[in-house]
């Protein structure tokens, strides 16, 4: 009896896996990429592992092809184009996407994917931050700015997301083939996760053991460009998906100086009957109306934007209606 059903189990476990593509976006990984490609064909033996060469200088794709993945290329510069590109091209019942750094590990590959596949997430976010991030990682402002977008993004969007950035995550073909990329660079992890938080696609955080770079690997990260990129990405996708608040918080800015600039000019007028500064009661009264046409015309984009999610619904729906 046991035997049998270690053998229905097996045979589940494979049927499972064979729905399965990890996607490892790469650029110049040659130190790893061999090790990840082998780790995740142990983790996941029926899936199928593809690496995308975004115009490496070295031999990743020649070791990635030696140890069995099946090697494509984007020639456009980028995390962002190559994960276009990826979700574009592949078909999958689950995908697992992860960096060719060798810095997330493998064993927990199953358990992500086993989730999406049970229906319990639309992604899976591999939580660094909940685990060994914050000591593997000898990068100090990297660790600041992870901490700086999470509570930036959840305070806008009013979430509780642990990790915004992470690269590990596995993801469901209704959120892959729908979700429309924008980003080129390492700003697409940010928007990934507003996307979801936006449209109210299922997540689901599992702590993962991150561990930092081997020996030779280089990071490709640039702590102040990229971290720039990203906070400008939050700062895009606040305006995008929350025009209304995004456009009054301008208004009561500029309604609150010009008050506080007013008062001065009314005080003296009811004191004296006179208003002597002209110029600065011309310049607030500017301000006043330019804050009302700010929340003016942060109301109607709400509107539009709105509109946008629930057309956004209607084509999920048919989404899932497609055989």
């Amino acid at each position: 009896m046991q035997v049998l059903l270690f053998y229905i189990f097996t045979y589940i476990v494979l049927k499972i896996m064979d729905k399965i593509a990890v996607l490892i976006p790469c650029f110049n990984e040659e130190a790893t990429i061999g090790k990840v490609v082998d780790d995740f064909k142990i983790a996941l033996p029926d899936a199928t592992i593809y690496v995308y060469d975004n115009n490496s200088t070295d031999r990743t794709s020649a070791f990635a092809a030696e140890h069995g993945a099946v090697v494509q290329v984007e020639r456009r510069q980028g995390k962002g184009n190559v994960v276009r590109t990826m979700f574009r091209d592949i078909d999958a019942e689950c995908y697992l996407m992860v960096d060719g750094d060798d810095t997330y590990p493998a064993e927990q590959a199953f358990a992500m994917c086993n989730a999406v596949l049970n229906g319990e997430a639309d992604m899976v976010i591999g939580d660094r931050l909940s685990a060994t991030y914050f000591v593997e990682n000898d990068r100090r402002f990297h660790n600041f700015g992870n901490r700086m977008v999470r509570k930036l993004i959840n305070s806008i969007f009013e979430s509780d997301v642990r990790d915004i950035m992470t690269g590990y995550r596995a993801f469901s073909p209704l959120f892959v083939k729908n979700f429309p990329v924008l980003a080129q660079g390492f700003e697409i992890e940010t928007e990934m996760t507003i996307h979801a938080l936006d449209k109210k696609f299922v997540l689901k955080e599992l702590p993962i053991n991150y561990r930092n770079r081997p020996s030779g690997s280089v990071s490709k990260l640039n702590t102040i460009s990229d971290g720039y990129k990203v906070v400008k990405t939050v700062f895009r996708l606040f305006r995008d998906y929350k025009p209304l608040a995004f456009f009054s918080s301008i208004a009561v800015a500029i309604g609150l100086v010009s008050v506080f600039m007013m008062i001065p000019v009314i005080t003296e007028y009811w004191e004296t009957g006179l208003v002597p500064r002209f110029p600065t009661l011309i310049a607030c009264g500017f301000g006043l109306l330019l804050a009302m046409l700010f929340f003016i015309g942060g109301l109607i984009l709400e509107v539009v934007t709105q509109k946008h999610r629930q057309l956004y619904e209607l084509l999920l729906v048919r989404s899932k209606k497609r055989p």
